[in-house]
């Protein structure tokens, strides 16, 4: 398939609503947030997951929608399967490496979007992928609720007799998030990223969160999906211009926010150049 052609700014926005949305290994898996500000954030590796986990469940067995990057997957093994295929093999000494990387992003969707970095021993590689996601961000500082849950169950015989044991659950009550995301035109040339497969990754970012429920995350949903479409390759407005035409605010300021419907998103379209057209998925 023809790579894109085009290249895409877009910002995304999403909530979560009594959910940890990215615990911080480095403080107890409590919610990540700007120690300064006390913004939550949420790391693009995560967001990038979600996308992983989508297409894994949505395109599940289907040719050329692999993933690479999956739990427990051994990284190497998947390098050296590729490196043994017929047409790697078949490629000019000085081209192999060349090659398996055209097989790999032809195999596996995550690196035709995402790139990845090849560290098996002597085939190290770089896959530069055109989808780049900055940390979600949210509108107002957040505050995590640190709960207390009961363990009404023991792991050992020996503990039966104990007490119920008391354990911690971290939530946010309500935080709006707002992540900026990049597709390059010429980086999908290297990586033959489609117009399908960007049509696939607009429908990961609507649908990502119901098909990865967990009790820990409450509810997160997406809530906007705003995007720039440049009519050349190299793009005709800098992302961070448009970026400023959407305004994200409270509508009463008075009021702690709960829901969705306390904020309002707003595009200024008079600000927008002729040569960008604006599009809401969601």
């Amino acid at each position: 398939m023809e790579p894109i052609k085009k290249r895409y700014d877009f910002v995304y926005v999403f909530d979560v609503q009594d959910g940890n949305p990215n615990g911080d290994p480095d403080a107890a898996n409590l919610p990540r947030v700007d120690s300064e500000t006390g913004n939550g954030l949420v790391t693009d590796v995560c967001l990038k997951r979600k996308v992983r986990n989508f297409v894994d469940v949505a395109k599940k067995g289907e040719e050329g929608y692999g993933i690479f990057i999956q739990e427990a997957a051994v990284l190497d093994n998947r390098v050296e399967d590729v490196y043994k295929t017929e047409e790697v093999k078949a490629a000019p000494k000085d081209k192999t490496k060349e090659t398996a990387k055209k097989v790999l992003c032809g195999k596996y969707y995550d690196i035709r979007a995402f790139g990845a970095v090849i560290a098996t021993k002597e085939k190290q590689g770089q896959v530069r992928g055109p989808i780049q996601l900055t940390f979600a961000r949210s509108v107002d500082p957040i505050n995590a609720v640190d709960n207390a849950i009961t363990r009404m169950a023991v792991t050992k015989e020996s503990d039966k007799a104990k007490e119920k044991t008391i354990g911690r659950k971290a939530t946010v009550p309500y935080g709006l998030y707002v992540a900026h995301g990049f597709i390059s035109a010429n980086l999908a040339e290297q990586t033959g990223f489609s117009e399908d497969d960007l049509k696939l990754f607009w429908t990961a970012l609507k649908n990502m969160f119901d098909n990865d429920r967990s009790a820990a995350r409450g509810l997160m949903s997406a809530r906007k999906l705003i995007v720039f479409e440049h009519s050349s390759k190299l793009g005709n407005a800098q992302a961070n211009k448009l970026f400023d035409l959407v305004k994200i605010s409270r509508k009463d300021e008075s009021k702690v926010a709960r829901s969705f419907n306390d904020y309002e998103i707003n595009i200024d379209e008079t600000g927008l150049p002729q040569e960008v057209k604006v599009i809401e998925i969601i």
